[in-house]
């Protein structure tokens, strides 16, 4: 599909049963729709700023999946690279068939096929958490984008910012997805959608009639599930496979993500305070 591949056997950092997780889900949940991908796109681009993502900005998405973030700012930039080791390339090129300023490349983040200091910003959302090693994972990341530019991050967070209740029932769903992530594809793409359709979808409606009666209320907004309040049911069954179908899954505090960012040279760390937790924008030092 003249897709330029780059990916490497002998690539250490990459967990290649995750990989393969990863294209499958793509390949299952590949036709975002406008909407979908605005609502998604406003609550992790919550601390950028317009004036960054310009005619002027060259893009590396790095991990790009489905290609949702690429869509998100094509149409606002000069050009995006799109990077994924996996087979989810496919979907990205599908769904960014028309825009024309975006490049679609298989590679892995250890061998990123541009040369140092390339960008003037790097999208990175859900992706290096999934990898082995990942603060080696942000350093070459890190390494592809010009002194002075700027890195959008999403790192899955240790809970560190919720009460005892919810970290308990929080573990108790790490415990499943430990089997669940295991299990044949087929089955577990089937046991997720029960998942998003007995767990999640309940209380997502359940949440969905408290704003109705009381609003937007800060005890309401710390309910588990609460994320999905205004999220499509596409986007609920996508989001169980991704948390209970992935097999390599790592979690970061707020400090840890600072203190990563920190020795890779970033400066202005700007943590938003809104779910997703955590999503952080940087700027690579001068």
């Amino acid at each position: 599909n003249n897709i330029p591949g780059f990916l490497e056997e002998s690539d250490q950092n990459l967990d290649q049963k995750t990989v393969n997780s990863f294209g499958e889900e793509w390949e299952k949940f590949s036709e975002f729709n406008e909407n979908d991908i605005k609502i998604a796109g406003d609550q992790y681009f919550d601390i950028v700023s317009e004036s960054i993502l310009n005619s002027a900005t060259t893009v590396l998405d790095l991990g790009c999946g489905s290609g949702r973030w690429t869509k998100y700012v094509s149409s606002r930039v000069k050009i995006v690279e799109a990077v994924d080791p996996s087979n989810a390339v496919y979907s990205a090129k599908r769904l960014n068939k028309n825009q024309k300023n975006v490049r679609i490349t298989q590679a892995g983040v250890s061998n990123i096929p541009f040369a140092d200091n390339s960008f003037d910003m790097a999208i990175c959302l859900g992706v290096l958490h999934h990898i082995p090693n990942t603060k080696n994972a942000l350093h070459s990341l890190t390494q592809k984008i010009k002194p002075g530019g700027h890195l959008l991050l999403y790192l899955y967070y240790s809970l560190d910012n919720r009460g005892t209740l919810y970290r308990l029932l929080f573990y108790m769903s790490h415990f499943f997805r430990l089997i669940i992530s295991n299990l044949p594809k087929g089955v577990k793409k089937m046991i997720c959608d029960i998942i998003a359709i007995l767990i999640y979808l309940p209380i997502v409606v359940f949440t969905r009639g408290l704003i109705g009666v009381f609003g937007q209320k800060s005890w309401i907004k710390k309910l588990p599930l609460y994320y999905y309040h205004n999220k499509s049911f596409f986007i609920i069954r996508n989001d169980s496979l991704d948390r209970f179908g992935t097999p390599l899954e790592q979690r970061f505090s707020k400090a840890q993500i600072e203190q990563m960012l920190k020795e890779c040279n970033y400066t202005q760390i700007i943590f938003s305070e809104k779910e997703p937790f955590w999503h952080v924008f940087a700027t690579k030092n001068e």
